[in-house]
């Protein structure tokens, strides 16, 4: 059975969201890379992160299913200034002041939220509450 990749994750508590949503469809898939990034976090990006692969055959499914799971995480979570659900978790190379920082910035990158409808970076969305 050949797999292939359906995402890449830099936190394994999301791939395991994904990957047990996909279970519960019967995918058949698997983390790929998950113990290394875990143990060894700085090698996230040399890696390519925790893949989650998912059977070749099942790709077109588990495709639509990545992309419900999206839409319902985006309707949870909130930009802090407009109040957009148009908003993304991205990871972006740090800002080079000078070359101290150039040198800091290549070890690693800034996590943080992105709105597009205001473009606004900030580091916490604003989440529901369930009384919503």
């Amino acid at each position: 059975m050949e797999f292939v990749i359906l995402q890449s994750f830099t936190n394994y508590i999301e791939a395991h969201i994904l990957m047990g949503r996909m279970e519960e469809e019967g995918i058949r898939c698997w983390l790929k890379d998950e113990n290394t990034v875990t143990i060894n976090p700085i090698w996230t990006n040399a890696v390519g992160g925790i893949k989650l692969m998912v059977a070749k055959e099942q790709l077109e499914r588990a495709l639509a299913l990545q992309q419900q799971y999206v839409q319902e995480k985006r309707m949870v979570f909130y930009c802090p200034k407009c109040g957009s659900n148009d908003i993304e978790f991205i990871s972006s190379p740090r800002k080079a002041l000078n070359w101290f920082s150039a040198l800091i910035g290549a070890i690693g990158f800034d996590k943080e939220w992105h709105c597009f409808n205001c473009n606004a970076d900030f580091k916490e969305p604003v989440e529901k509450n369930s009384s919503d």
